[in-house]
């Protein structure tokens, strides 16, 4: 039987609410990676035929996944009310921790939680226990790493392994221009590195001034990813982020990351990369990976949108009926 549609949409979804509903406050990309993620995370719902809405709730949702705190709070207050279904609040953060600044957003994410939430996803099980030690616990806390749109995110079509032929290319990228997200340590870099070996890309925001990078302005996913694929090592210099999306999209399409052993990059990488501390082993740490670039490539191992999918549906309660 075909669906009733009114102007595109389906007239059951608008009478009485989606399946499910993400609450978040949604951007065109290119933008953040909270909401590259979710759109991800929506196109890998509606792939599998579940009914899916964005801030709206009926009768018929029977799960709500609601961002942080970039949504509206009233709206969603109201509606559960009314409605009851089960409501899961995404995490990241601490962002005190992770922007540098305590405004207090992460004791407003509790109160929302507190007030709100059925259960919590946090991204990282960095993102879980920086929490606790601020002395916030949240309702029945689980661990789902973020996941790259592997239809854009993948090794299709990437060049050849370097063998001494051409340089070494390296690429960072980064929506946020915030220090944290690492632009003194790549300027660094780009003060020190051997350009006669290698070249070094930046796409994205940033303060931090170059001398020879390649600079590129933020790009839609899809351009993103054909950049991505068309260099070696990816650069994470990001300090105290919980599951970096930019990090992950790279790993995605088979880049070995050269990353800051700080917040969730440990946990994302794996043995896909090197960690470094900082400036004093960052060029040490570079030759390392250059020199064993085969061997990290080989190691990288990331989960698909459609395991994390899964993943979250067993928390939504709708992993069975999904089957």
């Amino acid at each position: 039987m075909s669906r009733l549609v009114f102007n595109g949409m389906n007239i059951k979804h608008l009478l009485f609410g989606p399946e499910i509903s993400i609450f978040h406050e949604f951007h065109k990309p290119p933008y953040g990676g909270g909401n590259q993620f979710l759109i991800a995370l929506i196109t890998e719902f509606k792939h599998r035929g579940l009914n899916v809405g964005t801030n709206t709730v009926g009768k018929n949702t029977k799960a709500v996944l609601f961002n942080s705190y970039n949504f509206d709070f009233n709206k969603l207050q109201k509606i559960n009310k009314r409605f009851s279904p089960k409501m899961i609040h995404r995490i990241a953060g601490p962002m005190g921790t992770y922007r540098g600044v305590d405004n207090g957003v992460d004791m407003k994410i509790w109160e929302i939680n507190k007030n709100l939430a059925d259960a919590t996803i946090f991204q990282s099980k960095y993102s879980l226990n920086a929490h606790i030690k601020l002395g916030l616990e949240f309702k029945n806390p689980t661990i789902i790493p973020n996941s790259a749109d592997n239809n854009i995110f993948n090794k299709q079509d990437r060049i050849q392994k370097p063998n001494g032929d051409r340089k070494i290319r390296l690429i960072a990228t980064a929506w946020s221009d915030n220090p944290k997200k690492g632009g003194p340590i790549l300027s660094w870099l780009d003060k020190r590195l051997d350009y006669s070996k290698y070249d070094l890309t930046f796409v994205g925001r940033t303060k931090a001034e170059f001398k020879s990078a390649k600079l590129i302005d933020p790009v839609p996913s899809e351009e993103l990813a054909k950049i991505l694929k068309q260099h070696d090592i990816y650069i994470a210099p990001s300090e105290d982020d919980p599951c970096s999306n930019a990090l992950i999209e790279a790993l995605n399409c088979g880049l070995p990351a050269l990353f800051l052993k700080s917040g969730g990059h440990p946990e994302i990488v794996k043995d896909g990369g090197v960690g470094f501390t900082g400036t004093e082993d960052l060029i040490n740490k570079l030759e390392e990976i250059s020199n064993n670039y085969t061997f990290y490539q080989d190691k990288i191992n990331m989960p698909t949108i459609e395991e994390t999918a899964e993943l979250y549906l067993r928390v939504f309660d709708m992993y069975e009926k999904n089957k």
